[in-house]
């Protein structure tokens, strides 16, 4: 493979097996994990970055893609590393695109391990639906063998057999957080104040209003042909990342598909044509004929001219 080398994260293999150096068979399952881990991990990232796009960039698992080419000292040192295609350079690591992509994904990971070891809550940024994924890592460790997570800037997160009843936590509780989303309302319940919204053929999301907001959603279920409603407030997720309603509601604005938006910052017309209008010199005004009001018509296309008796029907 050309290209150069990069060092990403050593993963530090810890424990009776692991002496001097040698990598326990064992060890081969959870290095392969991490990396699924760190795939994974680079990919929600990158979606959450690009609201706007639906397709991850070319070759994009190749960018974030770890080798293992040694095992080092201490215990068993696994240092990893990804191949940055092309020649040689100077820049610094946290300028290399390809780079910044593994180097997030893993960074964050740590500080998933780092919150669970000191029973702190889970970083905001990272996406609840690879909570399952993480509560694997460890399962082949022994009791008395850990991991330990070193990135470059050399901060540390360990992981140990334990890890996974830990998660199991986070797994099993639901969590809330701020949605904007926009769908279709189809069904709307005014006893209980609920309705569905539809955000596509196959995902609908329970969504609770008040009784100000009642008249807006009736008339979102009315013309449901024409009008998609758009909703920001607070959801309540599954332990694997999915909306399962919200509960309530900060914004609505009912939506035609296709038609423009009105910008409350645009600038009046009345305001522009006046601006245009000062801009003309005062000579030109003066060259307008003084019945211009009245016979615009016949100025633009020729009509014949209004008479005095016409002006005053």
């Amino acid at each position: 493979m050309t290209g150069r080398w990069l060092e990403v994260v050593k993963l530090a293999f810890e424990g009776g097996c692991f002496r001097d150096h040698a990598l326990d068979l064992r060890a081969i399952t959870e290095i392969g994990h991490f990396q699924r881990m760190v795939l994974e991990t680079a990919k929600e990232l990158w979606r959450v970055a690009h609201p706007d796009r639906d397709r991850l960039p070319k070759h994009f698992e190749e960018r974030v893609r770890l080798y293992l080419r040694r095992i080092e000292e201490g215990s068993a040192v696994v240092p990893l590393e990804v191949c940055i295609e092309g020649p040689d350079s100077s820049s610094l690591f946290d300028f290399e695109p390809d780079i910044a992509e593994v180097s997030n994904a893993v960074e964050l990971a740590r500080q998933v391990f780092d919150a669970v070891e000191n029973d702190r809550p889970l970083p905001d940024k990272f996406p609840r639906s690879l909570v399952p994924e993480y509560a694997h890592w460890g399962q082949h460790l022994a009791e008395d063998e850990r991991i330990t997570i070193i990135t470059r800037k050399q901060r540390s997160a360990r992981v140990t057999s334990e890890l996974p009843s830990r998660l199991s936590i986070y797994v099993e509780a639901e969590h809330k957080d701020q949605v904007a989303v926009e769908g279709v309302v189809l069904e709307a319940d005014v006893r209980k104040n609920r309705f569905q919204l539809w955000l596509d053929e196959k995902t609908c999301s329970e969504v609770f209003f008040t009784q100000e907001q009642e008249a807006e959603v009736l008339n979102a279920l009315r013309d449901h042909r024409l009008l998609r409603l758009h909703v920001e407030g607070q959801g309540v997720f599954s332990p694997q990342g999915k909306l399962e309603k919200i509960t309530r509601i900060d914004t609505m604005l009912a939506k035609r598909p296709g038609a423009a938006e009105y910008d409350t910052q645009a600038r009046p017309i009345e305001e522009i044509l006046r601006e245009l209008g000062q801009g003309i010199p005062h000579e030109e005004w003066e060259k307008l004929p003084p019945d211009l009001t009245d016979n615009l018509d016949h100025y633009l296309y020729g009509t014949r001219k209004k008479t005095r008796e016409d002006r005053l029907c």
